[in-house]
Protein backbone atom coordinates (compact mmCIF):
# COMPACT_ATOMS: atom_id res chain seq x y z
CA UNK A 1 0.00 0.00 0.00
CA UNK A 2 0.90 3.47 -0.42
CA UNK A 3 1.33 5.32 2.77
CA UNK A 4 2.72 8.44 1.23
CA UNK A 5 -0.75 9.50 -0.12
CA UNK A 6 -2.63 10.66 2.93
CA UNK A 7 -5.77 11.98 2.03
CA UNK A 8 -5.85 13.96 5.29
CA UNK A 9 -10.20 14.19 4.56
CA UNK A 10 -9.96 15.89 0.84
CA UNK A 11 -13.11 15.07 -1.38
CA UNK A 12 -14.07 13.01 -4.04
CA UNK A 13 -16.94 11.17 -5.55
CA UNK A 14 -18.44 7.96 -6.79
CA UNK A 15 -19.50 8.23 -10.57
CA UNK A 16 -22.38 8.76 -12.13
CA UNK A 17 -23.77 11.69 -12.24
CA UNK A 18 -27.60 12.88 -13.76
CA UNK A 19 -26.33 15.50 -16.29
CA UNK A 20 -27.21 14.86 -20.21
CA UNK A 21 -24.44 16.77 -20.93
CA UNK A 22 -20.86 16.42 -19.92
CA UNK A 23 -19.52 19.13 -20.03
CA UNK A 24 -21.61 20.26 -17.65
CA UNK A 25 -21.35 17.24 -15.67
CA UNK A 26 -17.50 17.82 -15.52
CA UNK A 27 -17.84 21.46 -14.51
CA UNK A 28 -19.69 20.51 -11.83
CA UNK A 29 -17.36 17.52 -10.74
CA UNK A 30 -13.92 19.88 -11.45
CA UNK A 31 -15.79 23.01 -9.56
CA UNK A 32 -16.83 21.40 -6.70
CA UNK A 33 -14.01 18.66 -5.91
CA UNK A 34 -11.05 20.21 -7.20
CA UNK A 35 -8.23 18.07 -5.53
CA UNK A 36 -9.27 14.93 -6.38
CA UNK A 37 -12.31 15.01 -9.43
CA UNK A 38 -13.59 11.57 -10.07
CA UNK A 39 -15.17 11.34 -14.17
CA UNK A 40 -18.57 11.42 -14.17
CA UNK A 41 -20.47 8.07 -15.72
CA UNK A 42 -23.70 9.58 -17.58
CA UNK A 43 -26.63 6.98 -17.52
CA UNK A 44 -29.07 9.24 -18.48
CA UNK A 45 -27.22 10.37 -21.42
CA UNK A 46 -27.28 7.09 -22.97
CA UNK A 47 -27.67 3.37 -22.19
CA UNK A 48 -24.29 2.59 -23.00
CA UNK A 49 -23.09 4.75 -20.22
CA UNK A 50 -25.07 2.13 -17.87
CA UNK A 51 -22.18 0.90 -15.50
CA UNK A 52 -22.80 -2.92 -16.86
CA UNK A 53 -22.88 -1.55 -20.20
CA UNK A 54 -20.06 0.82 -20.40
CA UNK A 55 -16.95 -1.73 -19.55
CA UNK A 56 -18.66 -4.47 -21.41
CA UNK A 57 -17.40 -3.34 -25.18
CA UNK A 58 -15.17 -6.24 -26.82
CA UNK A 59 -16.25 -9.10 -24.67
CA UNK A 60 -17.27 -12.27 -26.31
CA UNK A 61 -20.41 -12.77 -27.80
CA UNK A 62 -21.76 -9.49 -26.35
CA UNK A 63 -24.92 -8.00 -27.63
CA UNK A 64 -26.65 -4.63 -26.80
CA UNK A 65 -29.69 -3.83 -27.96
CA UNK A 66 -31.87 -0.82 -26.76
CA UNK A 67 -31.86 -1.45 -22.87
CA UNK A 68 -30.74 -5.20 -22.39
CA UNK A 69 -26.83 -6.56 -22.87
CA UNK A 70 -26.54 -9.87 -22.61
CA UNK A 71 -24.19 -12.68 -24.00
CA UNK A 72 -25.18 -14.67 -27.15
CA UNK A 73 -23.75 -17.90 -26.54
CA UNK A 74 -25.50 -19.06 -29.35
CA UNK A 75 -22.77 -18.02 -31.18
CA UNK A 76 -19.19 -19.60 -31.14
CA UNK A 77 -17.15 -17.74 -28.84
CA UNK A 78 -13.84 -19.27 -28.87
CA UNK A 79 -12.41 -16.73 -30.89
CA UNK A 80 -13.40 -13.92 -28.84
CA UNK A 81 -12.03 -15.59 -25.79
CA UNK A 82 -8.76 -16.93 -27.47
CA UNK A 83 -8.23 -12.88 -28.31
CA UNK A 84 -9.06 -11.81 -25.18
CA UNK A 85 -6.89 -13.97 -23.43
CA UNK A 86 -3.88 -13.40 -25.75
CA UNK A 87 -4.70 -9.74 -24.71
CA UNK A 88 -4.40 -10.66 -21.42
CA UNK A 89 -1.50 -12.95 -20.92
CA UNK A 90 0.61 -9.65 -23.21
CA UNK A 91 -1.26 -6.91 -21.34
CA UNK A 92 -2.49 -5.66 -24.41
CA UNK A 93 -4.78 -2.83 -22.21
CA UNK A 94 -4.25 -0.27 -25.48
CA UNK A 95 -6.27 -2.80 -27.66
CA UNK A 96 -9.40 -2.68 -25.43
CA UNK A 97 -10.19 1.25 -24.28
CA UNK A 98 -13.54 2.48 -23.37
CA UNK A 99 -14.66 4.19 -26.09
CA UNK A 100 -16.11 8.29 -26.67
CA UNK A 101 -19.57 6.99 -26.65
CA UNK A 102 -19.52 4.74 -23.91
CA UNK A 103 -17.91 7.08 -21.87
CA UNK A 104 -18.16 10.48 -23.22
CA UNK A 105 -17.74 11.79 -19.68
CA UNK A 106 -14.24 10.34 -19.21
CA UNK A 107 -13.13 11.46 -22.69
CA UNK A 108 -14.90 15.25 -21.83
CA UNK A 109 -12.93 15.18 -18.69
CA UNK A 110 -9.45 13.76 -20.12
CA UNK A 111 -9.73 17.72 -22.19
CA UNK A 112 -10.42 19.75 -19.15
CA UNK A 113 -8.65 17.85 -15.78
CA UNK A 114 -5.25 19.06 -15.40
CA UNK A 115 -1.98 18.05 -14.09
CA UNK A 116 -1.77 19.91 -11.05
CA UNK A 117 -4.99 17.78 -9.00
CA UNK A 118 -3.38 15.68 -5.83
CA UNK A 119 -5.11 12.82 -7.68
CA UNK A 120 -8.02 11.82 -9.91
CA UNK A 121 -10.82 9.58 -9.67
CA UNK A 122 -12.35 6.35 -11.92
CA UNK A 123 -14.24 3.51 -11.88
CA UNK A 124 -15.09 0.82 -13.62
CA UNK A 125 -17.48 -2.03 -12.30
CA UNK A 126 -16.33 -5.38 -10.72
CA UNK A 127 -16.46 -8.76 -11.77
CA UNK A 128 -19.50 -9.91 -9.23
CA UNK A 129 -21.52 -7.33 -10.04
CA UNK A 130 -20.62 -7.46 -13.37
CA UNK A 131 -21.23 -10.93 -14.05
CA UNK A 132 -24.23 -11.13 -11.83
CA UNK A 133 -26.26 -8.67 -13.84
CA UNK A 134 -25.08 -9.92 -17.27
CA UNK A 135 -26.33 -12.80 -18.36
CA UNK A 136 -26.58 -15.24 -21.29
CA UNK A 137 -29.53 -15.51 -23.77
CA UNK A 138 -31.23 -17.93 -21.35
CA UNK A 139 -31.26 -15.23 -18.71
CA UNK A 140 -28.16 -16.96 -16.97
CA UNK A 141 -25.56 -15.13 -15.18
CA UNK A 142 -22.02 -14.84 -16.48
CA UNK A 143 -20.65 -15.72 -12.85
CA UNK A 144 -22.06 -18.61 -13.07
CA UNK A 145 -20.15 -20.26 -15.96
CA UNK A 146 -16.93 -20.67 -14.65
CA UNK A 147 -15.46 -20.09 -17.82
CA UNK A 148 -17.50 -17.10 -18.66
CA UNK A 149 -16.81 -15.93 -14.90
CA UNK A 150 -12.79 -16.05 -15.68
CA UNK A 151 -13.15 -14.27 -18.48
CA UNK A 152 -15.16 -11.55 -17.09
CA UNK A 153 -12.52 -10.72 -14.63
CA UNK A 154 -9.55 -10.73 -17.51
CA UNK A 155 -11.74 -8.48 -19.52
CA UNK A 156 -12.01 -6.02 -16.57
CA UNK A 157 -8.27 -6.34 -15.69
CA UNK A 158 -7.75 -4.78 -19.12
CA UNK A 159 -10.29 -2.43 -19.11
CA UNK A 160 -9.14 -0.85 -15.39
CA UNK A 161 -5.32 -0.82 -17.15
CA UNK A 162 -6.38 1.27 -20.27
CA UNK A 163 -7.95 3.16 -18.05
CA UNK A 164 -5.22 4.10 -15.45
CA UNK A 165 -3.18 4.68 -17.95
CA UNK A 166 -5.14 7.06 -19.80
CA UNK A 167 -6.13 9.06 -16.58
CA UNK A 168 -2.08 9.72 -16.15
CA UNK A 169 -1.79 11.56 -18.86
CA UNK A 170 -3.96 14.28 -16.35
CA UNK A 171 -2.54 12.95 -12.59
CA UNK A 172 0.44 11.05 -11.67
CA UNK A 173 -1.92 9.53 -9.00
CA UNK A 174 -5.19 8.23 -10.10
CA UNK A 175 -7.31 6.18 -8.36
CA UNK A 176 -9.09 3.42 -9.90
CA UNK A 177 -12.31 2.20 -7.92
CA UNK A 178 -13.35 -1.17 -8.40
CA UNK A 179 -17.19 -0.41 -8.04
CA UNK A 180 -19.41 -3.70 -6.80
CA UNK A 181 -23.16 -2.98 -5.20
CA UNK A 182 -23.73 -6.99 -5.35
CA UNK A 183 -20.84 -7.55 -2.80
CA UNK A 184 -23.87 -6.30 -0.58
CA UNK A 185 -25.44 -9.67 -1.12
CA UNK A 186 -21.99 -11.08 -0.37
CA UNK A 187 -22.91 -14.42 1.94
CA UNK A 188 -26.78 -14.89 0.76
CA UNK A 189 -28.35 -17.18 -1.04
CA UNK A 190 -28.21 -14.70 -4.10
CA UNK A 191 -24.25 -15.07 -4.10
CA UNK A 192 -23.83 -18.57 -3.97
CA UNK A 193 -19.92 -17.81 -4.29
CA UNK A 194 -17.30 -18.70 -1.47
CA UNK A 195 -16.16 -15.63 -0.10
CA UNK A 196 -12.03 -16.92 -1.70
CA UNK A 197 -14.10 -17.36 -4.94
CA UNK A 198 -15.34 -13.94 -4.89
CA UNK A 199 -11.65 -12.74 -3.81
CA UNK A 200 -10.02 -14.49 -6.42
CA UNK A 201 -11.77 -12.25 -9.12
CA UNK A 202 -11.68 -9.44 -7.25
CA UNK A 203 -7.76 -9.57 -7.34
CA UNK A 204 -7.28 -10.26 -10.73
CA UNK A 205 -9.24 -7.18 -11.70
CA UNK A 206 -6.98 -5.26 -9.17
CA UNK A 207 -3.89 -6.87 -10.17
CA UNK A 208 -4.46 -4.67 -13.19
CA UNK A 209 -4.57 -1.49 -11.26
CA UNK A 210 -0.53 -0.32 -10.53
CA UNK A 211 -1.63 2.48 -8.39
CA UNK A 212 -4.05 3.58 -6.14
CA UNK A 213 -6.76 0.99 -6.05
CA UNK A 214 -9.76 1.19 -4.53
CA UNK A 215 -13.56 -0.88 -3.77
CA UNK A 216 -16.83 0.49 -3.92
CA UNK A 217 -19.90 -1.01 -1.91
CA UNK A 218 -22.99 0.63 -1.59
CA UNK A 219 -24.46 -1.90 0.92
CA UNK A 220 -23.41 -3.61 4.23
CA UNK A 221 -21.64 -6.45 3.24
CA UNK A 222 -18.57 -8.69 5.01
CA UNK A 223 -15.81 -5.20 5.28
CA UNK A 224 -13.28 -7.58 7.00
CA UNK A 225 -13.45 -9.89 3.57
CA UNK A 226 -12.52 -6.54 1.70
CA UNK A 227 -10.24 -4.79 4.29
CA UNK A 228 -7.87 -8.15 3.39
CA UNK A 229 -7.31 -7.99 -0.12
CA UNK A 230 -5.14 -5.84 -1.97
CA UNK A 231 -7.03 -2.25 -2.06
CA UNK A 232 -5.80 1.24 -0.70
CA UNK A 233 -9.21 2.38 -0.46
CA UNK A 234 -12.29 1.14 1.08
CA UNK A 235 -15.13 3.34 0.02
CA UNK A 236 -18.80 2.51 1.64
CA UNK A 237 -21.97 4.05 1.70
CA UNK A 238 -21.05 5.63 5.47
CA UNK A 239 -24.50 7.48 5.58
CA UNK A 240 -26.43 4.18 6.17
CA UNK A 241 -23.88 1.86 6.94
CA UNK A 242 -20.80 3.33 8.52
CA UNK A 243 -21.14 2.85 12.34
CA UNK A 244 -20.82 -1.81 10.73
CA UNK A 245 -17.28 -0.48 10.58
CA UNK A 246 -17.07 -1.10 14.14
CA UNK A 247 -18.07 -4.50 14.20
CA UNK A 248 -14.27 -4.99 12.39
CA UNK A 249 -12.57 -2.49 14.31
CA UNK A 250 -9.79 -4.90 14.22
CA UNK A 251 -9.58 -5.29 11.00
CA UNK A 252 -9.93 -1.56 10.20
CA UNK A 253 -6.90 -0.62 12.63
CA UNK A 254 -4.65 -3.36 10.77
CA UNK A 255 -5.92 -1.85 6.97
CA UNK A 256 -5.21 1.74 8.15
CA UNK A 257 -1.87 0.64 9.88
CA UNK A 258 -0.29 -0.76 6.60
CA UNK A 259 -1.17 2.41 4.40
CA UNK A 260 -4.98 2.01 4.06
CA UNK A 261 -7.42 4.63 3.42
CA UNK A 262 -11.32 4.54 4.51
CA UNK A 263 -13.60 6.99 1.59
CA UNK A 264 -16.50 7.94 4.20
CA UNK A 265 -19.64 8.34 1.56
CA UNK A 266 -21.47 10.50 4.84
CA UNK A 267 -23.69 12.46 2.08
CA UNK A 268 -26.90 10.82 1.26
CA UNK A 269 -27.84 10.09 -2.21
CA UNK A 270 -31.35 9.89 -1.27
CA UNK A 271 -33.10 12.70 -1.93
CA UNK A 272 -34.84 13.15 1.15
CA UNK A 273 -32.21 12.62 3.20
CA UNK A 274 -29.81 14.70 1.28
CA UNK A 275 -32.83 17.64 1.65
CA UNK A 276 -33.04 17.18 5.27
CA UNK A 277 -28.95 17.40 6.30
CA UNK A 278 -26.36 19.78 6.28
CA UNK A 279 -22.77 19.76 6.40
CA UNK A 280 -23.02 20.52 10.11
CA UNK A 281 -25.22 17.39 10.63
CA UNK A 282 -23.09 14.66 8.52
CA UNK A 283 -19.87 16.23 10.56
CA UNK A 284 -21.29 15.16 13.47
CA UNK A 285 -22.34 12.08 12.32
CA UNK A 286 -19.12 10.91 10.87
CA UNK A 287 -17.56 12.33 14.31
CA UNK A 288 -19.48 9.48 15.91
CA UNK A 289 -18.10 6.66 13.47
CA UNK A 290 -14.75 7.34 14.36
CA UNK A 291 -15.14 7.67 18.15
CA UNK A 292 -17.10 4.65 17.70
CA UNK A 293 -14.19 3.24 16.01
CA UNK A 294 -11.40 4.73 18.63
CA UNK A 295 -13.47 3.57 21.45
CA UNK A 296 -12.36 -0.17 19.87
CA UNK A 297 -8.79 1.12 19.30
CA UNK A 298 -8.69 2.10 16.38
CA UNK A 299 -6.08 5.14 15.90
CA UNK A 300 -7.73 8.52 15.54
CA UNK A 301 -4.77 9.92 14.33
CA UNK A 302 -4.77 7.21 11.25
CA UNK A 303 -8.72 7.64 10.90
CA UNK A 304 -8.00 11.65 10.48
CA UNK A 305 -5.04 11.56 7.98
CA UNK A 306 -5.90 8.34 5.91
CA UNK A 307 -9.43 9.50 5.52
CA UNK A 308 -11.78 10.93 1.96
CA UNK A 309 -15.06 12.14 2.12
CA UNK A 310 -17.59 11.84 -0.95
CA UNK A 311 -21.55 10.67 -1.38
CA UNK A 312 -22.53 7.44 -0.22
CA UNK A 313 -23.01 6.65 -3.69
CA UNK A 314 -23.40 7.81 -7.06
CA UNK A 315 -25.62 10.87 -7.88
CA UNK A 316 -27.29 9.19 -11.15
CA UNK A 317 -30.71 8.65 -9.25
CA UNK A 318 -30.98 12.63 -8.27
CA UNK A 319 -31.82 15.31 -10.49
CA UNK A 320 -28.77 17.85 -11.35
CA UNK A 321 -29.76 20.38 -8.91
CA UNK A 322 -29.61 17.82 -6.29
CA UNK A 323 -26.83 16.05 -7.71
CA UNK A 324 -24.75 19.49 -7.53
CA UNK A 325 -26.24 19.98 -3.91
CA UNK A 326 -24.33 17.14 -3.06
CA UNK A 327 -21.06 17.74 -4.41
CA UNK A 328 -21.44 21.31 -2.77
CA UNK A 329 -22.30 19.36 0.50
CA UNK A 330 -19.08 16.90 0.33
CA UNK A 331 -17.23 20.08 -0.49
CA UNK A 332 -18.03 21.63 2.84
CA UNK A 333 -17.86 18.18 4.81
CA UNK A 334 -14.21 17.79 3.42
CA UNK A 335 -13.39 21.67 4.77
CA UNK A 336 -14.98 21.11 7.64
CA UNK A 337 -13.02 17.89 8.54
CA UNK A 338 -9.78 19.60 7.32
CA UNK A 339 -10.52 22.53 9.54
CA UNK A 340 -10.39 20.79 12.79
CA UNK A 341 -14.25 20.03 13.55
CA UNK A 342 -14.24 16.56 14.03
CA UNK A 343 -10.35 15.67 14.74
CA UNK A 344 -10.77 15.64 17.92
Amino acid sequence: MRKEFEPNGLATAIGSMPHINPEEACSAVLDNLPDIPAWPQLPRRSFLENMYVQFSEDFPGIKVEEDRIWVDRAQDLNGGLERLYADYLENRADVRPVSYENARGLHVFLDRAHDHRKAVKGQITGPVSFGLAITDQDRRPLLYDDALSDAVAKHLRLKAAWQERTLRSVSKNPIISVDEPYLASLGSAFIPLSQERVVVLLEEVLGGISGLRAIHCCGNTDWSTLLRTSIDILSLDAYNYGETLSLYASEVEDFLRRGGIIAWGVVPTEAPALARESAASLLERLGDMMKSLAAKGVSRGLLNSRCLITPSCGLGSLSVEEAEKALRITAEVSAGFRQGSVRN
